[in-house]
């Protein structure tokens, strides 16, 4: 029987982000939002990883599968070495968290880059989400999520991880991916196609890792 799979949603997007990767899941899932990760947050929120973390584990029941995407692979990371027996496995897409690239500048550029091969696809999808979660909203999880360093909490983790990324990704590279995967005793997955949100644009093949690792045996 397979493991309920939890799917959280990239800063500024909502739970529609994950409609074609969802489609394709077989295994019970469900959505769930944070302040800035689908959510407005409110002018005392904590947006940065580590604080919703503690959010996360206040939603999930059971031992689950925990799916991030861009940065909340960060935070999905953290419940994972601060409540491990909620986690089955964690299956990180297009992870952020690279310290080496924490500035303003280097992380717009990456992330244009990474958003012109898939743009046509997504600028009517992606804008009404950023719009509900806002942009004040936004530029704070941001600013949280950049002082945040992926590196030196996954190594902590002691669940099976897969990173996922796309080959067009700029903000997750493939160098970035197998340094997570090293560190995490994990596996990087570069799909031949896809940029930064490979939920949208890769749903079969990012289902089908998830249907993978929800079907790992438990731990002893």
């Amino acid at each position: 029987m397979s493991t309920p799979v939890v799917l959280v949603p990239g800063l500024g997007l909502g739970p529609e982000s994950y409609d074609r990767t969802a489609e394709h899941l077989i295994t019970p899932h469900h959505v769930v939002t944070l302040p800035g990760y689908g959510e407005p947050a409110g002018t005392r929120d904590d947006l940065h990883p580590r604080a919703l973390a503690v959010a996360l584990a206040e939603k999930i029941r059971d031992r689950s599968v925990l799916v991030g995407h861009s940065a909340s692979c960060q935070i999905v990371a953290e419940l994972a070495v601060r409540n491990p027996e909620l986690v089955h496995a964690l299956v990180l897409v297009a992870a952020t968290g690279d310290a080496r690239m924490s500035s303003w500048v280097d992380r717009a550029v990456r992330l244009v880059g990474s958003a012109i091969p898939d743009a046509p696809k997504l600028i009517r999808s992606v804008t009404p989400q950023y719009a509900r979660t806002t942009l004040p909203t936004i530029a704070r999880a941001v600013e949280a999520s950049r002082h945040h360093d992926l590196a030196e909490i996954i190594a902590y983790v002691r669940v099976p991880v897969v990173i996922v990324r796309g080959k067009h990704d700029l903000l997750c590279t493939a160098e970035w991916a197998d340094r997570l995967a090293e560190l995490s005793h994990g596996e990087a997955r570069t799909l031949d196609t896809g940029a930064h949100i490979p939920v949208v644009t890769n749903g079969p093949e990012v289902a089908a890792l998830i249907e993978r690792a929800a079907a790992l045996p438990a731990p002893e």
